[in-house]
């Protein structure tokens, strides 16, 4: 009987796999297929490195161009990612290793509720309060990258707090109580032994956080000011995220700017792909010398 129920259980995470992956494919497959038709249009280096985005005729030469979408895309995320970094690291080595377990239980419940916030709510809140600041500060609107990679960081920082604390207090547990016999500064410690032994599993946190940072839409839209302009620190900017949802439910099925919006998010998920690979990459190597 119990093999024939772990038969079964097998045979059932087997199925959820071949229903996961076959899901993956048909996505991929669909956004391929509706992306293709614009390149018999418009010339992929024209498209991909072209900074004029003209999908109907106004009178103008119609252009499709995404290279500041992009560059507004590549930029926010990873600005994001840098301040997030930074922030949420600080944080994750606070909880894990200075904080009591009573004010772990405090806190962690309030990390996860930023979690849940809907990104619309984030996108009013950076409204009214961050383009305020912004505006104050003396730029125009206060619409800016800077503004929407701060608010962007704010929404990764609850992943990569919870999951980069919980990494190190492993990791903690494991090395500190010997430290702390030897005579060793608890906090040299830290910064010698635990993140060392924590970096692949917060390499691989920042893999997961990339992705959320590259496909988010509506709280980047709603600060970055949606300006098809190279990106700047203080400047406006559009993502592909943004002109997608700004301009797929005006697009006329079946036309070239349908079809580019697609071949935009095919762009978009190359982009993910291909920096998520980079770190995976730099994470083996990592694993790859520490066991060397």
């Amino acid at each position: 009987m119990g093999r024939t129920l772990d038969r079964l259980f097998s045979i059932f995470i087997l199925l959820l796999t071949a229903v996961a992956f076959l899901s993956l494919a048909f996505v991929i497959y669909f956004i391929v297929r509706e992306a293709l038709p614009t390149f018999a249009v418009v010339r992929p280096a024209d498209f991909l490195f072209g900074q004029r985005w003209m999908p109907v005729d106004y009178g103008m030469e119609i252009s499709f161009g995404i290279f500041n979408f992009i560059a507004g895309s590549v930029a926010v995320s990873l600005l994001a990612m840098l301040i997030a970094s930074v922030v949420g690291l600080g944080a994750a080595v606070y909880l894990s290793c200075v904080a009591s377990q009573r004010a772990r239980d405090l806190i962690y419940p309030f990390v996860d509720l930023l979690a849940g916030i809907p990104s619309v709510v984030y996108g009013f809140i950076g409204i009214v309060v961050l383009l305020r600041i912004f505006m104050r500060a003396g730029v125009h609107t206060g619409s800016c990258l800077l503004a929407a990679a701060i608010l962007l960081a704010v929404m990764l920082l609850p992943f990569l707090v919870s999951s980069c604390s919980e990494t190190m207090l492993k990791a903690r547990r494991s090395y500190l109580p010997a430290a702390d016999a030897l005579g060793v500064d608890r906090w040299y410690a830290i910064a010698s032994i635990v993140l060392p032994a924590s970096r692949k599993n917060i390499l691989f946190s920042m893999i997961l956080a990339i992705g959320r940072a590259m496909g988010e839409t509506m709280a980047v839209m709603m600060v970055m000011g949606n300006a098809n302009l190279f990106p700047t620190l203080l400047g406006k900017g559009e993502s592909i995220a943004s002109v997608i949802a700004l301009e797929m439910g005006t697009a006329v099925a079946g036309s070239t700017h349908y079809h580019a919006l697609y071949a935009a998010g095919l762009v978009l998920m190359l982009l993910v792909f291909l920096i998520n690979t980079a770190i995976m990459l730099l994470r083996r190597r990592l694993i790859g010398r520490e066991e060397g």
